[in-house]
C-alpha cells in the first residue's frame, strides 16, 4: 500500500498491478486450474448443499420387544427375557442362561479355583476374600467332592458353578423376536419435529432394506444378519449390536426429504479371548415358610442393542451461500500461484533456462533494494548502470559493483530530451557525438588531477562516495560534449522545465540559481540513469557536479553534496 496521510487514505483506492503474458501454455494452465476449481465449487455447493444453514439433531428413543419362546422347563415371554434399559437408547434380550437355584446363606466349600484348593487348614486364612471367590473364608479346609478339597466359605450356598455357557443357547429361538423402535427427533434452529413411524404405518410390516426401508419393526435375526453376524453363534455368549439411525434432512420445499436410514454393526470386540460377549448376573429372592431368605442366582448371556441416532438438517440460506462462494473465490488464485511457481522454477533451473522464460521472469518480478543501502553510478563508456551495495573501503570510482539494468525508457528519454530548436536529424547527430566522445582520448593530464579521475575534469574530494569520474577508462569528459550543454546546462531548457511545473515562477529571484542547479542535476540523472524510482540514490560524477555548480553557483559557495547512510 502506498504511504499516505490519514485523510488522503480515506478518499483513495489502491489497485493491484497485473502483468499479462501472451502465452498459450500459461493460458491453458490458467483455464485448467479455473475449471477444476469451478467443478469443485459446483460439486460442493450442489452435492454437499453448502448453500444451506445446518442444524444438529435432538433425539429420543423408545423400544418395545415382542415374542414368546419355549424351553424344556418354561415359557419365556417379554417380561422374562427383556431386562430394563441399562443405558439411554438401548435394550437387552436374553439369549442364554445359567441358573443356580435354592441358594441359602450357609457354610459350604468354595468352587475349586486355583486359589481355593487346599490340603489342610493352613492353606485357608480365616476372613480372607478374593475378588474371584463367592464368599468369605472361615479358615477350614473341607471336601468339595470325593477327590478335591477347597476352603470353606460363608456365602450363598451352594455356590455358583463356573461352567461355560450352554451350547446351543437356551433361547436360540429369540432370533424370531421383533422390536419396535420409536424415534422422535427435533431440529431446534428450524423448529422442526418428526418421527420415524410413518402416518400410514402397517403394524404387520417388518423392516427390509429393499421392500420396507421405512418400517420401524425389526426382526432380531435380520439385525444380526445385516451386521454380518450369525445369530446362533452370537446367542451363546452374547454381544453388543449398534442400530444406527441416520437423519439427513433437506428442508427446502423444492427438494424436501426427511426420512431415516438404518444401519447395523457389531460394537464389541469379538476377537478377545477374555470375557467375550456380554453377560451379567441378577437374583430373584423369596422367603421360606420359616422366614429364611432364599434366592435363585441367574447368570444371563444376551445381546444388548444400542440405538445410535445422528444426523443434520439443512435449509437454504442466502447469506450462507454468499459466504461460501466468497470463501471459494480465493481458490481461483491457485492458477496464479501454480503458474508463478512454474515460472520461478523454470527461471531458476539451469536445465530449463531460455531467453523467453527469463524475459517473463524479469517482467513478472521486480527486484527492490533498500534505497538507503545502495548507490547507482553511470559511466559514459559503459552501456549499463552499476549498483554498489557494499560499504566503501576506497573511492567510489575504484569500487566494483553489479550490473543493474536501467529503465527501458532510458534511451528513448535521452532522445526526447532535446532542445526546442532540435529535430530528428540534430538528435541523431547528438547521439553520434556521444559515440565519438566514448572513443576520444584526453589531450593531456593535469598535475593536480585526482588519481581516480579518468577524464581530467574532476576535482579532489575527501569523501569516498564523491570520488567518482564520468568514465571508467581514460577518455574525453562528458562535460565537453555539446549534448551535455544542451540537455543539462541549457538555461532555456531548465527554465522551461521549471515553468512547466510552476507556470508563475519568478525566474529573476535571488535563489533562481539554486532552482536551476537542482533542475540540472535531475536532467543529468534522467539522461544517464533513466526513469527508475531510486533517483535519490544516484551519484553524479565529480566533473559533472562541479560543471553544474560553476554554471549555476550558490551564493555562499557551500554545497551539501550526496548524502550517504
Amino acid at each position: 500500500m502506498v504511504a499516505c496521510g490519514s485523510l488522503e487514505c480515506l478518499r483513495t483506492y489502491d489497485s493491484s498491478k497485473v502483468i499479462r503474458f501472451w502465452s498459450l501454455k500459461y493460458a491453458c494452465m490458467k483455464w485448467i486450474c479455473h475449471i477444476c476449481v469451478s467443478i469443485y465449487v459446483g460439486y460442493t455447493v450442489i452435492i454437499d448443499k453448502r448453500y444451506q444453514e445446518k442444524d444438529n439433531i435432538i433425539s429420543s428413543v423408545h423400544t418395545k420387544v415382542k415374542g414368546v419362546a419355549q424351553t424344556d422347563e418354561r415359557i419365556w415371554d417379554t417380561a422374562e427375557y427383556t431386562i430394563p434399559m441399562q443405558a439411554i437408547g438401548s435394550f437387552f434380550v436374553i439369549t442364554n442362561i445359567i441358573m443356580t437355584e435354592n441358594q441359602l446363606q450357609r457354610r459350604c466349600p468354595e468352587y475349586p479355583v486355583a486359589k481355593a484348593i487346599c490340603s489342610s487348614y493352613k492353606s485357608c486364612k480365616k476372613g480372607s476374600v478374593d475378588h474371584q471367590s463367592n464368599g468369605i473364608q472361615t479358615g477350614r479346609c473341607v471336601d468339595y467332592n470325593a477327590t478335591i478339597k477347597t476352603c470353606e466359605v460363608m456365602a450363598w450356598c451352594p455356590v455358583e458353578s463356573k461352567k461355560t455357557a450352554p451350547v446351543p443357547a437356551v433361547l436360540k429361538s429369540s432370533e424370531d423376536f421383533t422390536v419396535l423402535i420409536k424415534n422422535n427427533i427435533h431440529f431446534p434452529k428450524f423448529n422442526y419435529t418428526i418421527q420415524n413411524i410413518p402416518p400410514n404405518f402397517n403394524t404387520s410390516c417388518t423392516f427390509n432394506k429393499i421392500t420396507s426401508p421405512l418400517c420401524p419393526v425389526f426382526r432380531l435375526g435380520d439385525i444380526l444378519l445385516a451386521a454380518n453376524e450369525n445369530f446362533s453363534e452370537v446367542a451363546v455368549e452374547g454381544a453388543i449390536i449398534g442400530i444406527e439411525i441416520n437423519w439427513d434432512c433437506n428442508l427446502d420445499k423444492w427438494f424436501y426429504h426427511c426420512s431415516p436410514k438404518y444401519g447395523f454393526r457389531r460394537l464389541d470386540d469379538k476377537t478377545t479371548s477374555q470375557y467375550p460377549g456380554f453377560n451379567f448376573r441378577f437374583a430373584k429372592y423369596h422367603k421360606l415358610n420359616n422366614g429364611e431368605e432364599q434366592r435363585t442366582l441367574i447368570k444371563v448371556y444376551g445381546i444388548r442393542f444400542d440405538v445410535l441416532v445422528f444426523g443434520t438438517a439443512g435449509r437454504f440460506d442466502f447469506f450462507e451461500l454468499v459466504t461460501y462462494i466468497g470463501s471459494m473465490i480465493s481458490y481461483f488464485g491457485l492458477a496464479a500461484f501454480v503458474i508463478d511457481h512454474y515460472i520461478s522454477l523454470c527461471s531458476c533451473c539451469s536445465c530449463c533456462k531460455s531467453p523467453v522464460k527469463e524475459y517473463h521472469f524479469r517482467k513478472k518480478y521486480e527486484t527492490v533494494l533498500n534505497p538507503r543501502q545502495v548507490m547507482y553510478v553511470s559511466y559514459v563508456d559503459e552501456p549499463h548502470v552499476t549498483v554498489i551495495k557494499k560499504h566503501l573501503k576506497t573511492s567510489l570510482q575504484c569500487t566494483k559493483g553489479d550490473v543493474f539494468e536501467s529503465h527501458p525508457e532510458k534511451f528513448s528519454d535521452a532522445v526526447n530530451c532535446r532542445t526546442k530548436d532540435s529535430d530528428k536529424d540534430s538528435v541523431m547527430e547528438e547521439l553520434g557525438e556521444m559515440r565519438t566522445l566514448q572513443q576520444r582520448r584526453p589531450n593531456g593530464s593535469s598535475s593536480d588531477r585526482p588519481a581516480w579521475c579518468c577524464c581530467g575534469k574532476c576535482r579532489p574530494a575527501d569523501k569516498r562516495h564523491e570520488q567518482l569520474c564520468c568514465r571508467r577508462k581514460e577518455g574525453e569528459c562528458i562535460t565537453t560534449s555539446p549534448l551535455f550543454e544542451r540537455l543539462v546546462l541549457s538555461r532555456d531548457n531548465l527554465q522551461d522545465t521549471l515553468l512547466y511545473k510552476e507556470p508563475f515562477l519568478d525566474l529573476n529571484g535571488e535563489n533562481v540559481n539554486d532552482k536551476l542547479r537542482h533542475c540540472a542535476f535531475k536532467k543529468y540523472i534522467h539522461w544517464r540513469f533513466g526513469s527508475f524510482d531510486l533517483e535519490d540514490r544516484t551519484v553524479i560524477p565529480s566533473c559533472c557536479r562541479w560543471k553544474i555548480r560553476d554554471t549555476y553557483p550558490k551564493v555562499n559557495g557551500t554545497y551539501t553534496g550526496f548524502k550517504t547512510i
